[in-house]
């Protein structure tokens, strides 16, 4: 099969993207330790992205303890074709959306999109109050066999009850980590 390019993928529509989900490929932890992927925001009704961004950054970093966990970035709403660029307060990067790396095996996902990695923000540490804690964001790889482009989609978990969303989301692979960022709070135990 031929591989999806970035560009590829950011221009197909929900089938499309579904269909990618649904047949997509085991990640390598490894690549994805200490990387910035640079986000794009898929298919998300217009009004919605001016309200929000389409451009983020997802950001990974391997423990000491050897667990993966990552962050959201803020980043500078330029064209796609732009590079990525963090946005700064105080001399470091804007972060939300803390998250643990999961494998998807653990869960219960409301589509069938497993085989790759889960992005659990209810253990990332994110505070009681904060709306990404009941986020969910399953995550695969596009091509077989290479970790460097990914794609995800988000989903709510609120007291069992797992309602999707509209939004998927592609990653890309960009800068290695410059900036360890401390979760909001002391997450949740492994368990």
């Amino acid at each position: 099969m031929e591989e999806i390019t970035f560009e590829q993928l950011v221009a197909m529509d929900d089938d499309a993207l579904d269909r990618v989900m649904r047949n997509g490929h085991p990640i390598d932890e490894d690549v994805l330790a200490g990387r910035v992927y640079d986000g794009v925001s898929l298919n998300l009704p217009k009004l919605v992205m001016k309200l929000s961004w389409e451009k983020f950054a997802k950001v990974f970093h391997r423990e000491p303890d050897g667990s993966l966990r990552g962050w959201n970035c803020k980043v500078e709403q330029s064209p796609l074709a732009e590079p990525w660029v963090l946005k700064i307060q105080k001399g470091a990067p804007i972060t939300y959306g803390h998250y643990a790396v999961r494998p998807c095996d653990a869960y219960r996902l409301p589509r069938p999109y497993d085989g790759g990695l889960m992005l659990d923000y209810g253990l990332g540490g994110n505070g009681r109050l904060d709306p990404t804690r009941n986020l969910r964001d399953p995550v695969v790889a596009v091509n077989e066999g290479d970790s460097t482009l990914l794609l995800g989609w988000s989903y709510v978990d609120i007291a069992g009850a797992r309602v999707g969303t509209p939004s998927f989301f592609a990653l890309r692979r960009g800068a290695e980590l410059a900036h360890t960022a401390t979760p909001p709070r002391e997450p949740p135990p492994r368990s």
